[in-house]
């Protein structure tokens, strides 16, 4: 079983990509609503979350994992792995070297919650992968908050990235890296705002071909559950506005774990 976490509806674009490839796998998502977003949380408190929400799905019998979430991605992979062995652990990481390759004006924007656009992982990233690029981070904060709220083809949001996307458009990018799970229900409007010429580059059908692969691929009975530690109604009427599936939601509250 593959088990799928994030603080909030980031997720789901990987549960969608995963079922696309493969009907038949097994899937249980949980979006740790009542917390979201983790990229404005210290790392220490991200770890400690990704833990909680990893028990949950082990518990509930998955061997595989994706952290689909680039801030717990992050501060809590690699604790992940050594704190569980036995589990396959796939995280999210920025698409900086896939961008690089296909940029032509050598300009590259990545789109991010603050944690993620100030962590390790992406310096990291653009040191090893940027071949001489021009990566430009640019932080978010409060996008992830209005597509929960259902907002993500509002004319809001289009204004909202119109002012904060301003800085890169104006230097060039051609390439924008979605580092947040959650961005890739907003791609509409970042293409409308980027415009035509320019490439969004979504890691989510990558990153559920790796989970297949790890996890031994189409096997299951094609279940769905999905859980949140928030309100599973409106959880429930997310699912049906973004994915367009009626699916009952269970609420759960992750349990403490050291990590």
């Amino acid at each position: 079983m593959i088990g799928v976490f994030d603080s909030g509806l980031g997720g789901l674009g990987i549960v969608s990509a995963l079922r696309d490839l493969a009907p038949a796998a097994d899937i249980v998502v949980l979006a740790d609503q009542a917390r979201a977003p983790y990229g404005d949380r210290p790392v220490e408190e991200v770890r400690r979350l990704a833990h909680r929400a990893a028990d949950e799905l082990i518990d509930r019998g998955c061997t595989t994992i994706v952290v689909a979430c680039n801030t717990a991605s992050t501060a809590a992979l690699s604790s992940l792995r050594d704190a569980r062995p036995d589990v396959a652990f796939v995280g999210m990481e920025p698409a900086v070297k896939p961008a690089a390759s296909h940029t032509d004006s050598g300009v590259i924007a990545v789109l991010g919650t603050t944690g993620t656009i100030e962590g390790g992982l992406l310096a990291s990233m653009i040191e090893r992968f940027g071949m001489g690029r021009t990566v430009k981070g640019v932080a978010l904060p409060g996008l992830v908050e209005m597509i929960e709220d259902g907002l993500a083809h509002a004319p809001a949001v289009e204004r909202f990235l119109e002012r904060e996307l301003a800085g890169a458009i104006a230097e060039g990018a051609d390439t924008y890296v979605l580092a947040c799970t959650h961005y890739g229900f907003a791609r509409d409007a970042i293409e409308t705002v980027t415009g035509s010429g320019t490439t969004v580059i979504d890691p989510a059908e990558p990153v559920a071909r790796q989970a297949l692969r790890v996890s031994g691929g189409n096997q299951g009975s094609g279940a769905t559950i999905v859980l949140t530690t928030a309100d599973p109604v409106r959880m429930r009427r997310q699912v049906r506005l973004i994915l367009g599936w009626d699916l009952p939601v269970g609420r759960v509250e992750t349990r403490t774990t050291t990590g």
